[in-house]
Formats: C-alpha cells, sequence, structure tokens
C-alpha cells in the first residue's frame, strides 16, 4: 500500500470542515474521526492543531462567535438606532439559519468562563451596547436591554430551528413584530 500524501493543513480550513460537519448534521456529529474522515487525514493528525474535541469544541465556539460578530457588524451603519437594532436582529436570525450547527457552537464550549470565549462575545455585547446609546439609557438599562435583545434573538432562532413555529404565518414578520414590540419598549425605558 503506498503512502497517503501529505497535506498541509490550517487551522481554518479544520474549522471550515468542521462548520460543515455540524451545519449539515449537527454540532454532535463533529467528533474526531468524521472530522479526520472529511479531510482525508487520520485522526490523530489532528492533534497537531489542537488538544482534543473540548479544545476543537472551544475553538468552534469562538470562530462561530467571531463570525456572529462580522455578519452583525456588517449591517450597522443607519442613522436610526431602530434600524440599526432591526437590521442587527434580521442578521442574527439569518446566520442562525445559514449556520445552525456553528450557531450551536457558539453555545456549546466547554468552558464558557474561558477568557478567549468571553473576549470574542464581548464584541458583541459591546456592538448591541453601541447601537443602544442612541436610546440614552443608562449603562445598568442597557446591558438589561442587551440581555433581553439576546433571548429574544436567540429564543426565536431555536424555536425555528427546532420547527417550533408550526403556524403557517411567516417567521420573517413575526420578527420584525417581534422586535419592534421590543423597541417599543426600549423607549419606555426612559420614561
Amino acid at each position: 500500500m503506498s503512502p497517503r500524501p501529505k497535506i498541509a493543513l490550517n487551522m481554518n480550513e479544520i474549522l471550515l470542515a468542521a462548520t460543515d460537519i455540524a451545519d449539515e448534521a449537527g454540532l454532535h456529529e463533529v467528533t474526531l474521526a468524521t472530522l479526520a474522515k472529511k479531510l482525508s487525514i487520520r485522526p490523530p493528525s489532528l492533534y497537531n492543531h489542537f488538544d482534543g474535541l473540548p479544545h476543537l469544541r472551544k475553538l468552534m465556539a469562538i470562530y462561530g462567535i467571531e463570525n456572529l460578530y462580522a455578519a452583525l457588524a456588517d449591517c450597522m451603519g443607519s442613522e436610526s438606532g431602530d434600524q440599526d437594532i432591526m437590521e442587527l436582529s434580521k442578521a442574527y436570525v439569518l446566520f442562525a439559519r445559514k449556520h445552525p450547527g456553528l450557531y450551536e457552537a457558539t453555545l456549546a464550549a466547554p468552558d464558557p468562563a474561558d477568557h478567549e470565549v468571553q473576549l470574542a462575545g464581548k464584541k458583541i455585547v459591546d456592538l448591541a451596547l453601541s447601537v443602544l446609546q442612541s436610546y440614552s439609557l443608562s449603562e445598568e438599562a442597557s446591558l438589561h436591554a442587551v440581555r433581553g435583545l439576546r433571548s429574544i434573538l436567540h429564543g426565536f432562532s431555536t424555536l425555528e430551528q427546532n420547527r417550533g413555529f408550526g403556524l403557517a404565518l411567516n417567521t420573517d414578520k413575526s420578527l420584525e413584530l417581534i422586535i419592534k414590540a421590543f423597541l417599543a419598549g426600549i423607549k419606555e425605558m426612559n420614561t
């Protein structure tokens, strides 16, 4: 039997392959064996790039958070806080639709308190806080608003991924109405 050809891999290629597996079959299907098979390498070769499955999950979480941040940041820039929040919300849900497995990875870091995971997530919180500045909320109220918006978007995305919306209603319209209600609530926080 002839030896396998050497394939030079980098971490980005590994993360892309892991993302493909996660998005197609679910995060639980990302194993060293399935990843090695997708990359046409032997599983032990993966240890040249990361220290086992928990480390890969952490790297996927950071990669997913960074990609989510990029998607959110790309939609910013209107003159209206309301419009930016609406666009941010649509971008968040679209990211979860396009990358269900990678989105799941953003929530499934082996240690969510890990410093690198926290730094990646802080960028998203800071982005949301910057959008909320136009509402003149206190720092505490802004943090509550970010927490509320994340809860809405994560809940909506999770329900949609799990086919929790059984009625024949347009989910994009539902999202728009929910965010409009959220925005009305934000404006009441100042009174």
